[in-house]
């Protein structure tokens, strides 16, 4: 079931994924060569915490962490570790917030050091079908304008989006209906509603979408070990037009 949302509840989704952003902001600086995700996770519980929030992800559905750190080949809840990051390393950076009695939730893929040019135009492209996809989250689109638009605009870069996973509503709890995937066809499926929030976030693959599961039980990554990237905001469908909540003020 889909809850939409009121302005007062929108507010403090608001509120809960500015923490969010404020958090992937500081994260963003710190990484670089030699550090290691494991230093990266307890940054981020320590920024939310003094922020009065909790972290999303510890503890949810047994998950030991506070941020999901994805090195390379990881497409999403990559595990921190001591593993240190290393000059021409990607790094996926995932991170929800509890604020209020309300979910906020977005990702970022970061460089470290100097990229590959096929790194570089992974980020660019995945960061650029996430925007071409928010900006389809209208009312009166349908949910298969978002995915259409990620899977088109990612498939044309050469690329492929990832299709065991998906982004969702949000709100109360960490994951709502509906369910969103990043491949579809436009003009199919629920048609979009003011009040509708949404986590949007495209995992992009450099070669082949599909994946394999390490054997930790959370991690995914690339079945032909190639790179992945993966970008996410929450958004409000307004009647204004859509509205991204994970961003800092």
């Amino acid at each position: 079931m889909i809850v939409l949302k009121q302005q007062s509840e929108i507010d403090k989704i608001r509120a809960s994924n500015v923490i969010v952003a404020e958090v992937l902001a500081a994260l963003r600086e710190e990484v670089r060569e030699g550090v290691t995700t494991r230093q990266l996770d307890c940054l981020s519980e320590e920024l939310v915490l003094k922020k009065g929030a909790k972290p999303a992800f510890k503890g949810y559905r047994g998950y030991p962490f506070s941020l999901c750190a994805s090195v390379n080949d990881e497409i999403i809840h990559g595990l921190p570790s001591e593993r240190a990051l290393v000059d021409g390393d990607i790094v996926g950076l995932d991170f929800g917030a509890f604020y209020m009695g309300y979910y906020g939730d977005a990702a970022i893929t970061v460089p470290v050091g100097r990229i590959s040019q096929e790194a570089v135009r992974l980020l660019q492209t995945t960061e650029e079908a996430l925007a071409l996809a928010i900006d389809e989250a209208r009312v009166g689109n349908r949910l298969g304008d978002i995915s259409a638009a990620v899977q088109g605009h990612v498939e044309a870069a050469g690329f492929s989006v990832v299709r065991d996973f998906v982004g969702h509503g949000i709100g109360r709890n960490l994951h709502e209906d509906p369910q969103i995937p990043n491949y579809g066809v436009r003009g199919r499926g629920i048609k979009l509603k003011a009040g509708m929030v949404l986590a949007i976030e495209p995992m992009v693959n450099a070669g082949s979408h599909r994946i394999k599961m390490r054997p930790d039980g959370w991690t995914a990554v690339t079945a032909d070990g190639r790179l992945s990237a993966h970008f996410e905001h929450t958004v409000a469908i307004t009647e204004n037009g859509p509205e991204i909540l994970s961003r800092r003020q």
